[in-house]
């Protein structure tokens, strides 16, 4: 990416959030969108302009969680007028909160300390962030429904939602999917294809979104269809990631992922959470790396 190196926590942290959403995007994501292919009446140039416009939010200092992710929604929707990244928001958020904390300590202790520490304040403008979202498929809870004033803190909220959503399920669990499955992930395709494909990160970015696709019922597709339907999502794309994982160039399976791509888009699926989920890993690792002083912190 073109100008001056960042100099400060906070632009590293910008900065590293906009690279994995553009990582993200450059990814071939059966179902979702890319740059292999759009849908769902949304463009790459969107989610370009999203990552772009959100990012500064990510990396300022003296805000809260909840003033992160309302600034970040805003600036979204103010720039493409849809949802574009409700999802990476919420789950990013917290991340690059604990990255500009001060004090030592590895990404995973900071993002724990980060989430006890959530307020009511936080799950306020948590909720309003989601209610300008207006995500697709968005129900009413019997309790802490976004619609409602919050009485629990955000962290509160999210284990109360924990059950049925895995964006609320990372809040509750610290973060336990995103490293333990995709972090990890990221990390061995980035290993495993050092000194070979150009387009090496955004293949480890897929790698990470077949994991998240084959193990867990994306939340998206079972809240906009059911929960059975997410399921067989699931089992089609457990038999793909397990020939992905076999082969040996990333190469030789983008025409069964592209195939599988077409057939979910034909059926308009869209495992949006995967998709989330996959940037918020690419982001950990970022800030991970940052926290070590790899890129300039």
């Amino acid at each position: 990416m073109a100008g001056p190196q960042p100099s400060s926590r906070g632009q590293l942290v910008a900065r590293a959030y906009e690279d994995a959403c553009l990582t993200e995007v450059r990814a071939l994501k059966p179902g979702n969108v890319g740059v292999h292919a759009g849908g769902h009446d949304m463009t790459v140039e969107d989610f370009v302009a999203s990552a772009r416009v959100s990012a500064p939010a990510m990396g300022r200092p003296g805000i809260t969680v909840g003033e992160r992710i309302l600034a970040a929604v805003e600036a979204t929707w103010a720039e493409v007028g849809c949802n574009t990244n409700l999802g990476i928001v919420l789950l990013c958020a917290p991340l690059a909160h604990a990255a500009l904390a001060p004090g030592s300590g590895e990404l995973r202790a900071r993002v724990r300390g980060v989430l006890d520490r959530l307020t009511v304040a936080d799950a306020e403008l948590a909720f309003q962030a989601i209610r300008r979202a207006a995500p697709a498929g968005l129900g009413r809870s019997a309790r802490h429904d976004v619609r409602d004033p919050p009485t629990a803190t955000l962290l509160e909220a999210m284990a109360e939602a924990a059950g049925r959503d895995l964006i609320a399920r990372q809040y509750a669990a610290a973060y336990e999917d995103v490293f333990a499955v995709g972090v990890s992930r990221i990390r061995d395709a980035r290993a495993d294809l050092a000194g070979g494909a150009p387009e090496a990160e955004a293949w480890a970015a897929t790698s990470a979104y077949l994991a998240f696709l084959a193990r867990f019922p994306d939340s998206h597709v079972a809240r906009k269809y059911s929960l059975a339907r997410a399921e067989n999502v699931r089992r089609r794309a457990e038999v793909l990631e397990g020939e992905f994982r076999r082969c040996r160039r990333p190469m030789e399976m983008k025409r069964p992922l592209l195939d599988f791509d077409a057939a979910l888009k034909a059926e308009n699926v869209n495992p949006g959470t995967s998709a989330d989920l996959t940037a918020a890993s690419l982001l950990a690792v970022r800030l991970a790396d940052i926290l070590v002083g790899r890129n300039g912190g």
